[in-house]
């Protein structure tokens, strides 16, 4: 641990988190979902959507009034297996969660089940709502739009969102298979944990309006939202790392979190007016849970999974190489070595923290860093 970083044990967190929700006019069963689906990213390793996004992300923009604290959930058109849901500008965190049990119960009644969103803003970890599914023996799978931050292959403008495309299955291991992860090399989240411990980026994540890749964390962080730098898709600039295959993909998330619900999509994501005033981002979402019990027993299935996951494990290191993973097994560590640590805080979210609490009058919260 660093000089200016502290743990806070994730119950304190959480409990800060929720008042903070309720404190700006989030209802508090809301608000409770809320905090539950960041403390779960900080939980797993996955700083990037934890209590990091607590001021930047949700904060600010209830205050600035382009996010309502109160959720309107409208069901816009169901099915038997499919539904079409309006959140109108509310908490994309209380919205995600109730479309993916409508797709649950939709699957254990009739095998599948598929919610499409429009009107709805940043959900958090994407990878909290295929858990849902895998809670209930299902295969979950979910994917959103976001503001413009991916540039095309061969080109510079950020046009796609980072746009994460999510699976999640039960395995007989300790932990399931869960892939929660951006259709981009990084994402805006993860430079910015960057950017608060003042380090440059790797070669090859962003790209400048003159095609070169840059490393100024700081600057780009302003340039992505000036349009002068965008991120690359998995594979890079070009086609020769395989950069078209993200760049598919992502594409692939834009239509399915836009297309089937008529919602917003690229610029139409930017979040600004055309006088340059702040709107409501207005975020499209699928979700999709399918029953493991209408094709096999679900302990056969994950015994299945869980020999693959294992023969993987298994394979011939690469030379100097230690070991290797399955998707999730890190995020499972982490969790291991952070259930009795809690979440590492460092000095810039020392300063939000603090920000938060003094606005909002929680002088119930003592933090051992305030007094440094």
């Amino acid at each position: 641990m660093s000089e200016t970083e502290y743990w806070i044990e994730f119950d304190k967190l959480e409990q800060f988190m929720r008042d903070v929700f309720t404190g700006i006019g989030v209802p508090a069963e809301d608000a409770a979902v809320c905090a539950d689906i960041l403390i779960s990213a900080d939980k797993r390793g996955i700083d990037s959507h934890g209590i990091g996004r607590l001021k930047p992300i949700y904060y600010d923009r209830i205050k600035l009034g382009i996010q309502h604290p109160v959720t309107e959930f409208e069901i816009v058109r169901e099915g038997p297996t499919t539904a079409v849901i309006d959140g109108h500008d509310g908490m994309g965190h209380v919205i995600g969660k109730r479309s993916m049990q409508m797709a649950i119960d939709k699957a254990a009644k009739y095998g599948m089940g598929m919610v499409a969103v429009r009107n709805s803003t940043h959900y958090g970890i994407a990878g909290y709502y295929s858990l849902m599914a895998i809670e209930n023996n299902m295969i979950g799978i979910t994917g959103t739009n976001a503001r413009p931050s991916i540039a095309p292959t061969f080109g510079v403008e950020n046009m796609l969102g980072t746009n994460p495309l999510t699976f999640g299955m039960p395995s007989d291991e300790p932990f399931p298979f869960f892939l929660d992860c951006a259709t981009s090399i990084t994402q805006r989240g993860k430079i910015e944990v960057y950017d608060r411990v003042e380090k440059e980026l790797p070669p090859g994540w962003v790209i400048g309006n003159d095609g070169k890749t840059r490393t100024d964390t700081h600057q780009i962080l302003k340039d992505l939202v000036s349009g002068k730098a965008a991120l690359t898709p998995l594979g890079g600039i070009g086609e020769q790392g395989g950069g078209y295959k993200g760049y598919g993909y992502a594409a692939v998330v834009e239509i399915l979190s836009a297309a089937l619900q008529q919602g917003a999509f690229l610029k139409g994501l930017l979040g600004f007016n055309d006088d340059g005033s702040r709107c409501p981002y207005r975020l499209g979402h699928f979700f999709m849970a399918i029953d493991i019990n209408a094709f096999i027993d679900p302990t056969e299935f994950k015994k299945t999974t869980g020999d693959i996951m294992r023969a993987l494990r298994k394979s011939k290191l690469a030379p100097r190489a230690e070991r290797i993973y399955t998707p999730g097994e890190k995020e499972y560590e982490c969790w291991l070595e952070r259930e009795h640590k809690g979440v590492p805080i460092p000095l810039s979210l020392q300063q939000h923290i603090i920000e938060m609490k003094q606005e909002l009058g929680l002088d119930q919260y003592i933090f051992e860093f305030e007094s440094k």
